[in-house]
């Protein structure tokens, strides 16, 4: 694979993949091997896990994480190494960074009988600002500025150095493209990603579903509503 590694199945010992499988792609900074907690849900329902250690992540490789500009490419042919191996129904769960990189890969190609996004970014600029901002011990309108132009700043450099362009991020254009069915979930209490972003989303596909989660944090809906969660990634993954 292009600049990143299949982390493993989780199946049981010596047995080959299910016919029902899930890949679950992992947030910035992160790893498919922490992401494995999402596994025994999966696994008690009959389905096979794919933990992919995204460019740049793990064992990958890759100089820069592109935000989706080069992953979506590498989660499609996941999905494809995923059927060549006897997934029949394929599916896709992410957390922030492998949630917007799933809305992208989805709007290329109904790789994913049905995704679940969490916490993800609907503009790639924005939500740019929004993490510099945070970053400066400046006034609030004075830091807006100066974030503003730090960012402008990197995607003109990442251009001409790199070759990499990233105004061809943008998940709420994927999500007014797709045909996959998408359940986005955000914690309302998001101080990475605010949850507008997600609302953002699914105003661009009326056909997916949105669910605020009170009280949660950055990719923390499994933790503070466990239950919940549960129920709701399981159902969507059903009926799909």
């Amino acid at each position: 694979m292009d600049g990143a590694v299949l982390e493993g199945w989780f199946v049981e010992p010596t047995a080959k993949p299910s016919g029902r499988c899930v890949a679950v792609l992992h947030g910035i900074a992160d790893s498919g091997s922490g992401a494995a907690g999402f596994a025994p849900m999966f696994l008690a329902e009959g389905y096979s896990v794919l933990l992919p250690d995204s460019r740049g992540h793990g064992r990958s490789g890759g100089e820069f994480v592109t935000y989706g500009l080069l992953e979506k490419r590498d989660v499609l042919d996941w999905a494809h190494w995923m059927r060549s191996e006897g997934c029949a129904e394929i599916y896709g769960l992410g957390e922030s960074l492998g949630a917007s990189i799933l809305i992208q890969a989805s709007a290329i190609e109904p790789a994913f009988r049905a995704v679940v996004a969490e916490c993800p970014f609907a503009d790639l600029k924005a939500a740019g600002e929004y993490r510099v901002q945070q970053m400066l011990p400046l006034p609030g309108w004075i830091s807006k500025q100066v974030a503003r132009v730090i960012v402008a700043s990197g995607v003109i450099y990442a251009k001409l150095r790199y070759g990499l362009d990233f105004g061809q991020v943008s998940p709420i254009t994927a999500m007014e493209q797709t045909q996959t069915p998408i359940l986005l979930i955000h914690g309302m209490e998001d101080r990475r990603t605010p949850y507008w972003h997600s609302q953002k989303l699914a105003q661009a596909n009326t056909r997916d579903v949105l669910w605020l989660v009170p009280h949660a944090d950055h990719v923390s809906a499994s933790s503070t509503d466990p239950r919940g969660f549960r129920l709701r990634v399981l159902d969507w993954f059903a009926k799909h």
